[in-house]
């Protein structure tokens, strides 16, 4: 049996827990209607079902896969293929305050590296990991398609331009 490391395809984490069942609270529901009543084909409503998903729960777990494709009438692969391409999706829970530090060349040359440093110093944070209280995750992403305002770092949906780490504490200052 192949050992079983976190990002090993095979790890039990991985799969659906199948005593666990799900459902969409009232209003999530009503909101997964209306996504339906939008678009002409289930497969079609995949993607804002999953952000739906995301907000519900805060990530999309092997059960969430599980349940999303039983919803929408996909398989769980087509689903999961949908989750692991778009890093949009988070595959393990994460904190309050997920941060997201663009490292892409325009933040990389307005020092977007020295901003992520400092936000991993700060937080006493290894990358992907989460404080103990669950407040913070950090990540390094490739791209947040914002060049022009480099360097800028994503807080959950909200983006911060034009950042420095001097701005950067200020704001976190305000999220504790």
């Amino acid at each position: 049996m192949a050992d079983l490391h976190p990002d090993n395809p095979y790890a039990r984490d991985r799969f659906a827990d199948p005593a666990t069942q799900l459902t969409f609270p009232p209003e999530a529901q009503e909101k997964f209607e209306w996504i339906l009543s939008r678009y002409p084909t289930k497969m079609a409503a995949l993607l804002p079902t999953l952000h739906l998903a995301q907000e519900t729960w805060g990530w999309i777990s092997p059960e969430v896969v599980l349940y999303l494709s039983e919803l929408l009438e996909l398989s769980p692969a087509t689903v999961f293929g949908v989750v692991s391409f778009y890093n949009m999706y988070n595959q393990k829970p994460v904190g309050k305050y997920f941060l997201q530090v663009c490292t892409n060349l325009s933040c990389m040359l307005r020092d977007s590296y020295q901003i992520y440093d400092h936000l991993q110093e700060k937080l006493s944070l290894e990358p992907g990991a989460t404080t103990s209280d669950g407040k913070f995750t950090i990540m390094e992403v490739e791209c947040l398609g914002s060049c022009d305002t480099a360097p800028v770092v994503q807080i959950n949906n909200d983006y911060h331009e034009q950042m420095t780490i001097e701005s950067l504490d200020q704001l976190l200052d305000g999220l504790k």
